[in-house]
């Protein structure tokens, strides 16, 4: 059995996700800061009869980050699918005029440092396998730049043009690295992007392994 890592793991695509990923067979690694949330989804996601544990740790806080990756892999099975899809800080979404230099330091960390982090910690499992999906999960300023939120744009705009570095880099080594962009809140009732309907397309990518940069629905003119 192999392990889907989810980062950022919460009640709504998480949960979605780790439930999807986990019936086609998956054992699932959550990882977030709030041990009681992870006790709860951990437990939630037994009741469906998936192997779940939870790891805590903070994406700003790179050695618990790589550190909780590695003891998934160990105690549930190589790291096959990475998602990372943590909730981005709200005063990371300051208006431009308003962003000084230093209020950048922690959207970087949280949306390349983590995301580099994590993605060192489990290539060396999935080129053992043989194979492997890193998903990554952003809004829509990552596509369209927007002066309202400067740091998650900003930090954004980085995390996609590392993910794309690593689309092209990895494909020849059979592991396929996406990115979902959903440019609208993610609600229980929207048709496309609902935790469901997001943790079904997120699969499709993964076992389809078409093209980099996906979307939930178009963007909004």
């Amino acid at each position: 059995m192999t392990t889907f890592a989810l980062i950022g793991a919460g009640p709504g695509l998480g949960l979605a996700t780790a439930r999807r990923f986990g019936a086609a067979g998956h054992s699932v690694a959550l990882i977030a800061r709030n041990t009681q949330r992870l006790d709860d989804l951990t437990a939630e996601l037994a009741r469906d009869g998936i192997e779940a544990r939870g790891f805590a740790a903070d994406v700003l806080d790179i050695e618990s980050l790589t550190a909780a990756l590695y003891a998934a892999g160990t105690s549930l099975g190589t790291v096959e699918i990475l998602q990372y899809s943590p909730v981005p800080r709200a005063d990371f979404m300051k208006p431009v005029q308003d962003t000084g230099a230093d209020d950048l330091d922690a959207p970087l960390a949280f949306s390349v440092k983590g995301p580099v982090a994590a993605v060192n910690a489990v290539l060396p499992g999935m080129r053992d396998l043989g194979r492997g999906t890193v998903l990554f999960v952003n809004g829509s300023s990552a596509v369209r730049p927007n002066p309202k939120v400067a740091g998650t744009s900003v930090a954004f705009a980085a995390e996609s043009a590392y993910a794309r570095m690593l689309h092209d880099t990895l494909a020849p080594q059979n592991i396929h690295v996406a990115q979902l962009i959903v440019p609208g809140a993610i609600r229980p009732d929207a048709e496309h992007s609902s935790p469901d309907a997001l943790a079904r397309r997120l699969y499709d990518i993964h076992t389809e392994r078409d093209g980099f940069r996906h979307y939930s629905e178009p963007l909004p003119d």
